[in-house]
């Protein structure tokens, strides 16, 4: 008898174990998450982008980034939803938050588009990049023009400082001016434990399921995810006195406070309940331009403060 009721106690504690598990996630939860609005300016109107490919890039790398680019303000296909503009939206709304406009208005809409684009094939700062060649390199980048926002792109065989240590891409300031710069690493080769998750198995905590990329490429999409990711955290915080929580060490932002979710019923090592194209096998919580298909990571919603995704 008592090893029956030992067993009925067990049994019982596993179920309520993996009820836990498998309730949604939400930053909601944690009751000392709270993004403040420090008070300074966003990015707002239309931002110009001056995109940096350093290393070898093959197309399909560029095709997924000027894509999503291309998606963030078009929604030209009614039968296919969720678009990415629905993702912009929640960027945008952050206007709201900071008091930019008056709730009764129309939320303004920032466009994004890319005013030029530099190959750099020949690793003119070397394959180790640090932030002491960050502020000639970003001034060569925009050829003076000081109101564009800089994105760098590194190959696979970059090592950038910084990344793989907590974070998959960086944003921040340059020089007196504030030049507006963003860089991200493709991590496939150095940390895709750590960076290309849910493409590749984690390094730490549960191991779930690893999901094909919706272009197909691991690196591709992994990089999409950190860019997203940069570009949500440059535009709600862009010069390090808008919309974050914690020190600057461990600074949480718009894009980053909702960790490893990408749609409802999220749970540690689980996305949440994605789609999956029927033709590549690709998860997927975003149509784009021209057909394409992204997964782009949650978004802090700033009215509801919690966890907001797609789908």
């Amino acid at each position: 008898m008592a090893s029956s009721s030992s067993s009925v106690i067990s049994l019982s504690f596993l179920l309520v174990v993996v009820v836990l598990l498998r309730l949604p996630i939400s930053a909601s939860s944690d009751p000392d998450r709270s993004l403040v609005y420090h008070g300074g300016p966003l990015l707002t109107g239309n931002i110009s982008l001056s995109i940096v490919w350093y290393g070898s890039f093959g197309r399909s790398h560029k095709r997924v980034m000027r894509n999503f680019i291309k998606s963030l303000n078009i929604h030209s296909n009614p039968n296919l939803e969720p678009p990415v503009s629905w993702w912009w939206e929640m960027v945008e709304s952050y206007q709201e938050a900071a008091a930019a406009t008056d709730e009764a208005e129309k939320v303004p809409k920032i466009v994004v588009r890319v005013g030029r684009e530099v190959n750099d094939k020949t690793y003119s700062i070397g394959k180790v990049v640090t932030k002491d060649f960050l502020p000639g390199f970003v001034k060569e980048a925009t050829m003076g023009d000081k109101g564009t926002v800089v994105v760098i792109f590194t190959a696979r065989d970059v090592t950038v400082q910084g990344l793989c240590m907590g974070k998959c891409a960086d944003h921040g300031v340059i020089g007196e001016s504030n030049q507006v710069y963003i860089i991200v690493g493709n991590l496939e080769t150095e940390c895709p434990g750590a960076c290309a998750w849910p493409f590749h198995k984690a390094d730490y905590g549960p191991q779930g399921v690893t999901l094909q990329p919706p272009s197909g490429w691991v690196g591709a999409d992994s990089m999409l995810i950190s860019f997203a990711q940069a570009l949500a955290a440059t535009v709600t915080n862009p010069y390090n006195s808008g919309f974050y929580d914690g020190p600057e060490t461990e600074r949480v932002e718009a894009s980053t406070a909702c960790p490893g979710i990408f749609a409802s019923g999220a749970f540690p090592g689980y996305t949440g309940r994605v789609r999956v194209d029927p033709n590549n096998g690709g998860a997927f919580n975003a149509h784009g331009a021209k057909g394409s298909k992204f997964l782009v990571p949650a978004l802090w919603n700033p009215k509801t403060s919690s966890c907001w995704t797609t789908m």
